[in-house]
């Protein structure tokens, strides 16, 4: 799911209508568990995600190393690491590699999708306080 689908999905669901209030209120675990499968997922894509990155990052410094086997370098589609690098340097040179800059970028991505629904899901366990302060307002106002 992309973070702007979540965001167009929360748009409508963040709504309170006022009229129908018992509704609101009961419909609260139904929205909680509603995003709570999103989020789960979402999570388990960035652990994924994570596992990826760890696995290139290991071909990466064997690629730099300059023992990275051939098959691998075939099935990659890489082309054969020409200059001999200092250990101490294999570092930099990966974390200016294109592909561990794509795979970062996608994490930092996912990460944030999890923020947000986070961050939904904290807002729809308030909810329950938001209808019940909207109750005692309307309450007041009418003097009971």
């Amino acid at each position: 799911m992309k973070l702007d689908e979540i965001y167009n999905l929360w748009a409508e669901d963040s709504e309170i209508d006022t009229t129908v209030i018992d509704q609101v209120a009961v419909s609260i675990p139904k929205l909680h568990h509603k995003y709570m499968q999103i989020l789960s997922k979402e999570r388990l894509q960035l652990r994924k995600l994570e596992a990826d990155y760890k696995q290139l990052y290991h071909l990466k410094f064997e690629y730099f190393m300059g023992t990275l086997d051939r098959e691998t370098l075939e099935e990659r589609e890489w082309k054969p690491n020409p200059r001999a690098i200092l250990k101490s340097d294999i570092p930099m040179h990966i974390e200016s590699d294109q592909d561990i800059i794509n795979l970062t970028l996608k994490i930092s991505y996912q990460k944030e999708k999890s923020t947000v629904l986070e961050s939904i899901i904290k807002i729809i366990s308030e909810r329950g306080w938001q209808v019940r302060n909207y109750i005692d307002w309307q309450r007041f106002k009418n003097g009971t």
